[in-house]
């Protein structure tokens, strides 16, 4: 072990009292801790890693450092100095950090079995909700239960893209959603939206974000949602207390982000990647919408550009799941409260088989269920996590 990876037992022991204030671990259990020693001066000399160089709680740790440090016996004087993590050092921190997450999440009626996919853009207007609907009702069109969190507070419309209206009922307490059967194999779909639950649909909610956090709460943890194979989440758009609080309610949520061939809503969907990112919420890929006009002669025009959904995925590190193209029927389809994954006369055009495949991707490939998903210990972790809530 070369010298300054070398960490005294003793200070290790002392700096676990040392809690990174955003990841709410210990900066030894995080791997943050480089190195540490004192030499026969008394000079306790400590090399703590933070995520980013310019991370503005390095004030914080180092004083915490200090404090623990300096009541050890022997010591005189405490140096504190940072580095930064390598790749493989923050995935690690990062996976610690989610499955600190997961055990310490607040109870909601979401098992810790379902997955969640969040659905994502940086801005309005690139279809996010049309890919939610379309993905939630293809996904259940294959025998699964499936359910729908239209979290977009402010310009809710999943209940009129998915066919189902009226105000909800409940009882003991808690909110029924709305419940439809999706093809003929068994499939299930829930959706819940706050359109179910006001008088006036074009009524303007004047809800600051924290009061728009507390209502995405209360339809994770006061909505029966019974069973769920997945979970979509229609975001807003953009970043804000939303988005923080699913992270931080449903530590198990990954990212889908949606943007166009533009190169304008590459670069404000980026952000969005990077709120995920800092909120320790993988993201599984990117879906380019509206990627190119199909003519009925099949010609293909791109109308938006080209290369926007490629280049958003190279920058998150992540892959390019889908290019869906532009077509007229996708917003017929919806207004009709039948996405066009599923409608019977449309399901053939280039956008429905599109959606379809990337549907069938997420279950087979990227996101399967938790029976299905092939890695023992990751099913026996949220057997286990499910027993406990």
């Amino acid at each position: 072990m070369s010298k300054d990876k070398v960490i005294n037992p003793e200070l290790a022991s002392i700096l676990r009292g040392v809690i990174d204030p955003e990841l709410h671990e210990n900066i030894v259990d995080l791997g943050m801790l480089q190195s540490a020693s004192i030499d026969e001066n008394g000079l306790a000399q400590i090399t703590v890693a933070l995520t980013a160089a310019g991370c503005p709680l390095r004030n914080q740790i180092k004083t915490d450092v200090q404090r623990k440090v300096a009541t050890m016996p022997g010591v005189e004087n405490v140096k504190v100095s940072f580095g930064v993590l390598d790749a493989d050092q923050k995935r690690i921190l990062m996976d610690t950090a989610r499955k600190n997450a997961r055990e310490n999440a607040a109870d909601t009626a979401i098992s810790a079995t379902t997955r969640v996919i969040a659905v994502a853009s940086g801005k309005g207007g690139v279809g996010k909700s049309s890919l939610t609907a379309n993905l939630a009702t293809a996904i259940a069109d294959l025998g699964f239960k499936v359910g729908v969190l239209d979290a977009d507070i402010w310009g809710f419309s999943q209940g009129a893209m998915l066919g189902v209206q009226g105000r909800l009922d409940g009882e003991d307490g808690k909110i029924t959603p709305h419940k439809k059967t999706i093809g003929n194999k068994g499939g299930e779909l829930k959706v819940i939206s706050m359109g179910f639950l006001i008088d006036d649909e074009q009524s303007a909610l004047m809800w600051r974000g924290l009061i728009l956090a507390k209502a995405v709460e209360q339809f994770l943890v006061d909505v029966n949602w019974g069973e769920l194979d997945y979970l979509f989440i229609d975001m807003p758009p953009g970043t804000g207390d939303i988005q923080m609080a699913v992270s931080r309610l449903i530590p198990q949520s990954e990212m889908l982000v949606v943007t166009t061939p533009a190169r304008g809503a590459q670069t404000v969907a980026a952000r969005v990647g990077d709120m995920a990112q800092r909120s320790y919420m993988p993201i599984i890929g990117v879906v380019e919408n509206m990627s190119a006009f199909v003519s009925p002669s099949g010609e293909s025009f791109e109308v938006f550009g080209s290369g926007g959904g490629a280049r958003l995925a190279k920058r998150l590190a992540t892959n390019l799941l889908a290019q869906i193209p532009l077509e007229p029927e996708v917003t017929d389809a919806n207004s009709n409260g039948v996405p066009i994954a599923i409608s019977e006369g449309q399901r053939n055009s280039p956008a429905a088989k599109a959606l379809q495949e990337l549907a069938k991707n997420i279950v087979n490939e990227i996101c399967p269920p938790v029976e299905l998903a092939g890695c023992t210990v990751q099913i026996e972790e949220l057997i286990q996590l499910s027993k406990r809530n």
